[in-house]
């Protein structure tokens, strides 16, 4: 069905953002997305930019590229992006059946919207969206990209953090839906000063923390927001895929004055996962941290800017060592704090030197173990906290093969990664042994205990470490 003119919001920055012309506007999507690095995953959400293409297009080709393993069941895109003309209070939807691009035009998915359109939170306002650029830079890759497929553009005002995340939660869907959340990051600083506000803001965002968020480093913040209040309620990993500024891009002259963009991916925890190439990448530096331990007696600096963006993430991570499938050391970190490979390599050192239940490795054990050490690194996703009431409840709750746990009380603390199931199947056997691990009696019980479930990216290897 031919739609009506007066139906179909017009391109309001093609010519300027992007070129007008289809084919060189097709060209230029293409380049970017051809030129991305790949990602080793399927996210249900991305943040990408929205400045002109000459500036941000090669960062959100690093949002859009991630995506390729997904064009195929994605018929749905719902975008959020934050108002620069026409201001709202909460959420604006447009009255129109489709947005238009030199490419052609999308239709909305009007059913969508009219379901929105219940709440008296969220208003229809063609007037924020007709000279609105940030969800319109997002067409022309997502046309790229999918095939046939819908939108839903909404605006976002200063919308509280709990609202958005109620929106995200209506339109959430199954794995025919994308979220995309339109934002560029900080905004006419500095290249060095725009550089750390920026990378602090990945940070925030790849450790889950809203909080941390503050209104200088991204113009789309209250999306962000309620993406973050998704990503904790359904445990999703934020990773950071790429980060210029307009100072590395098309903006070279003008270092004084730039403006930031990152392309990020959600995925679901449980299903995530680095790629073989990079997880090889942490076990190289975790058997070469050991090496150097042995021969120095202390653990190599990382050089971060020789590492691909996923292995940069912020991230909890255990190290676990083996010598005749004898534990000879594990430690790690609940909370990310750091770069992964950073916080593999140290704890990678605290493994084989630091654990106070081992003696420090030594070169003659490896020796007698013909150089091969069995490593094993854990990336934990966020703890989540666990609803109970009773003991017998929270035995009830944990899941046997699947859950790491922390266990928290006023008098101890203790951790089980989930491959401690392997050798305490049961889950009152597993809870009874995690208690005695904080220190505390197998019958012991507080109303103030509290459980923290976590799951985790496993990966090791036989390695060959010089002593």
């Amino acid at each position: 069905m031919a739609l009506d003119v007066a139906q179909v919001r017009p391109p309001a920055i093609a010519g300027t953002f992007y070129p007008a012309d289809p084919a060189q506007l097709s060209r230029m999507v293409d380049d970017c997305l051809e030129q991305a690095p790949r990602f080793h995953g399927a996210p249900k959400a991305i943040i990408a930019p929205h400045a002109g293409f000459q500036y941000s297009g090669p960062i959100a080709g690093s949002a859009y590229a991630s995506l390729k393993a997904r064009r195929q069941e994605i018929t749905r895109v719902v975008l959020l992006g934050p108002c620069h003309r026409v201001p709202v209070r909460s959420f604006a939807v447009p009255s129109h059946q489709a947005f238009a691009t030199p490419l052609g035009p999308v239709p909305l998915d009007r059913a969508t919207i009219q379901r929105l359109l219940r709440h008296d939170w969220i208003l229809e306002n063609d007037e924020t969206h007709l000279p609105e650029h940030c969800l319109e830079a997002q067409l022309p890759f997502l046309q790229r990209l999918l095939g046939d497929f819908s939108i839903v553009p909404i605006i976002v005002g200063a919308a509280p953090m709990a609202l958005t995340d109620r929106l995200l939660a209506e339109v959430w869907g199954g794995p025919e839906t994308l979220i995309v959340i339109s934002s560029d990051l900080s905004h006419y600083k500095a290249y060095e000063q725009a550089r750390d506000l920026d990378l602090a803001a990945c940070r925030a965002i790849e450790c889950l923390s809203p909080e941390a968020l503050k209104d200088e480093q991204a113009c789309g913040r209250h999306g962000i927001y309620g993406l973050l209040g998704r990503a904790r309620a359904l445990d999703l990993r934020a990773t950071t895929l790429d980060y210029r500024n307009s100072g590395d891009t098309a903006g070279r002259g003008d270092r004084e004055r730039v403006v930031g963009y990152a392309a990020m991916a959600f995925e679901e925890a449980a299903s995530a996962a680095l790629s073989p190439k990079q997880r090889q990448l942490l076990l190289t530096a975790a058997a070469q941290t050991i090496s150097n331990g042995l021969k120095s007696g202390t653990s190599p600096n990382v050089a971060l800017e020789s590492y691909p963006w996923p292995l940069r993430a912020q991230r909890a991570c255990f190290v676990t060592l083996k010598i005749d499938d004898k534990l000879r050391g594990c430690v790690g970190s609940v909370k990310p704090q750091q770069p992964v490979v950073t916080d593999v390599v140290g704890n990678a050192f605290k493994a084989a030197f630091g654990d106070r239940r081992f003696s420090p490795l030594t070169a003659q054990e490896l020796t007698d173990a013909q150089g091969s050490l069995s490593l094993s690194v854990s990336i934990l996703s966020h703890p989540r906290p666990m609803s109970f009431g009773s003991e017998d409840e929270a035995t009830a709750a944990l899941r046997p093969g699947r859950d790491g746990v922390i266990l928290q009380a006023p008098e101890g603390r203790g951790l089980f990664l989930p491959q401690v199931w392997d050798s305490l199947p049961k889950a009152r056997d597993f809870l009874r042994h995690l208690k005695a691990k904080a220190g505390l009696a197998e019958d012991y019980w507080s109303d103030q205990l509290q459980l923290f479930r976590f799951g985790t990216e496993t990966f090791g290897a036989e390695l060959r470490v010089a002593a």
